[in-house]
């Protein structure tokens, strides 16, 4: 008897579980393994005697979603295993090399220097507002200036900037 309600249930609910699990896993394979083992615990359960299961599809749900939750537990503890050190020295070193560390210094020493040739109080709103990320309105309070002055401050600062790096580049 229980064959053939298990096989009546695997028709009428396995599409909807297997989706269920596809969804959950984002692995259509593995969902319908799941769904298979959901199916063969529940023949289990009803083989047993032990229980009686009144709510056939709920209690399908709830052995799929036990079913994916102990796969990730699983695949999650898999992930957290030590690499060997071979598999280490496969990953790429991403850190900068010392010329380019170098050139950073000397990228940074060179805006410093352009900085320095501003008048100060456009220098400070230069600073304020693209070093520090203050607001127009939080640098113009800092500096006592209405936000249109931080605004043209900074559009000189900007320009000076600019103009600078580029004739550096050329080589002016």
């Amino acid at each position: 008897m229980i064959g053939k309600d298990i096989r009546g249930l695997f028709l009428a609910h396995r599409a909807e579980i297997q989706a269920y699990l596809t969804r959950k896993l984002r692995n259509a394979e593995l969902a319908a393994e799941l769904t298979q083992e959901a199916f063969l615990r529940f023949a289990e359960q009803g083989q047993a005697g032990s229980a009686v299961i009144l709510h056939e599809r709920s209690y399908l749900y709830r052995v799929a979603h036990n079913l994916a939750v102990d796969h990730l537990r699983l695949h999650s503890r898999e992930r957290l295993e030590p690499l060997g050190s071979d598999m280490l020295d496969a990953i790429a070193d991403d850190s900068p090399s010392p010329e380019q560390v170098a050139g950073g210094h000397s990228e940074l020493a060179r805006l410093r220097r352009i900085l320095m040739e501003l008048p100060e109080r456009t220098r400070a709103v230069f600073v304020l507002t693209r070093i520090d990320l203050l607001t127009y309105h939080e640098t113009a309070a800092r500096l006592e200036i209405s936000e249109s002055s931080v605004q043209k401050h900074l559009a000189q600062a900007v320009k000076h900037v600019m103009q600078r790096l580029r004739s550096d580049d050329a080589g002016i």
